[in-house]
């Protein structure tokens, strides 16, 4: 059986917000859990740490009202290593996960030698979901996993719900209906994924069983790869890349290629 003693020391290490206190779970009343993580998002992608361009007032009214982490890090600098860090509270070398998964082992640019990772989060690991489902939680998790096959998705560990979460970083089919991911069918076509994902958390919260406590785990697939906005906000982004970068495109080498420092059609 699983110990739950990783608890009391989880350390969550992840650019990503955070609403409520930490009480210990002894109280009399348990503190309900919203997490939220965003994939790919830059430090400075929001107003509230000094973005002009985009746009991002919910997450900036979160930034006023709560406790903002300056001098925080990613326990990884890919998804699934940062992934398994915050599930357990263990750093991504004691799980043995220190690359996204599958891994890029094999490309000639790498400058060291590729450890030999783990292809998902061992069962065996405790995670933050069975250690508050042992204390009563529901726990419900939607969006992207990235933590293995099936077999070891979220609903495996720990979480009573799973909308969206599989073994793929990137979201199979697209952002827009019709897709292929394996736990989410699309309900209409051209239906957008992040906006079924909040939605879906936002049913539970309005379902959910107001006698326990629970934790909700919202983690989107934005801003991963395929770049496809919003249909509605792209024209106002568009005209506001016109006017923000008129200048050449900026770039610098990376592995055997050379990157661009900024979007050429941010608003897409």
């Amino acid at each position: 059986m699983k110990k739950t003693a990783l608890f009391s020391s989880l350390r969550l290490c992840v650019l990503c917000i955070f609403i409520t206190a930490v009480p210990t779970l002894i109280d009399a009343k348990q503190t309900n859990f919203l997490f939220f993580l965003v994939d790919d998002m830059g430090w400075a992608d929001i107003g509230a740490n000094g973005s002009k361009f985009h746009e991002t007032p919910n997450i900036d009214r979160l930034a006023r009202s709560g406790m903002r982490f300056t001098q925080g890090y990613a326990a990884g600098s890919v998804c699934s290593p940062t992934r398994a860090s915050i599930m357990t509270g263990r750093h991504p070398v004691r799980v043995n996960i220190t690359d996204w998964i599958p891994g890029q082992s094999n490309r000639k640019t790498n400058p060291l030698l590729h450890p030999d990772d783990l292809s998902h989060l061992p069962l065996a690991e405790v995670t933050i979901a069975e250690a508050l489902k042992e204390h009563g939680y529901q726990t419900f998790f939607a969006g992207k996993w990235h933590l293995g096959n099936e077999g070891q998705w979220p609903t495996d560990q720990g979480f009573d719900i799973n909308i969206g979460g599989h073994h793929r970083g990137s979201p199979p089919g697209g952002y827009y209906s019709p897709w292929s991911n394996p736990a989410l069918k699309a309900k209409r076509p051209g239906e957008y994924l992040t906006e079924r994902l909040t939605d879906e958390s936002v049913k539970f919260l309005e379902e959910r069983d107001k006698t326990s406590p629970f934790l909700l785990y919202l983690s989107y697939y934005n801003i991963h790869t395929p770049i496809q906005a919003y249909k509605k906000h792209i024209d106002h982004y568009k005209a506001k890349a016109a006017k923000a970068f008129q200048d050449v495109t900026p770039t610098e080498p990376e592995h055997d290629g050379i990157n661009r420092t900024r979007q050429d059609n941010p608003a897409l």
